[in-house]
């Protein structure tokens, strides 16, 4: 089957608040670059926001572990269509475990943003949520156009998890966000955001 052929007309910088409601409601790691600071830009750089810098490939896998650690909380993973193809094999892991708390968001430019805008696979022959069925997720969906924003909406609330969305995006550079870039503060309070929450649900 041919892949994506052309980009979507989703504007990347106003997808986030459109897709949910309230940040707060998640726990929410990212991918680097331009994901980064797509939510970063949305959340105000919240406690309960794990941006990553450096370690591509890692926000799906770390999402994965924190759902699992974390049931009682929707975690929420938002990556690009390179960053996510750097670790594809977690697709699969994430499948087999099958957490009903998670949500994978893939903000698919096409494009290698931070390098200079060079065409991605899914500018060829990839699909991602091809690639996401075959793993094994068991909800997945296509966002390419602004009139199937509500079925996105629904479809994150709505369908079993783990779910796999695909925002195909209109190429442009992500939000005009500046993201704390001490690495270590932003895991100390993440966690601390992590901890508040599940001592929160104890005492319920």
């Amino acid at each position: 089957m041919v892949g994506p052929t052309s980009v979507g007309m989703i504007d990347r910088t106003s997808i986030l608040p459109q897709l949910f409601a309230d940040p707060n409601d998640y726990l929410i790691i990212t991918g680097l670059a331009g994901a980064a600071k797509d939510a970063a830009s949305w959340t105000g750089d919240a406690d309960n926001l794990l941006t990553f810098g450096g370690a591509m490939g890692g926000a799906l896998p770390t999402a994965l572990g924190t759902a699992l650690c974390a049931p009682n909380r929707n975690v929420l993973v938002i990556t690009g269509d390179a960053e996510l193809l750097m670790s594809a094999g977690a697709l699969a892991t994430t499948a087999s475990a099958r957490p009903d708390n998670l949500s994978i968001v893939c903000i698919d430019n096409a494009q290698h943003g931070e390098t200079g805008g060079q065409p991605s696979h899914t500018a060829m022959q990839t699909n991602l949520s091809l690639l996401a069925e075959g793993a094994g997720i068991p909800s997945v969906m296509t966002l390419s156009a602004p009139e199937k924003l509500e079925e996105a909406r629904r479809f994150l609330k709505e369908k079993p998890g783990p779910r796999f969305l695909c925002v195909r995006v209109r190429p442009g550079p992500p939000s005009d966000y500046k993201r704390d870039w001490d690495l270590v503060h932003c895991r100390v309070r993440f966690k601390a955001a992590l901890i508040s929450t599940e001592d929160r649900q104890t005492k319920r």
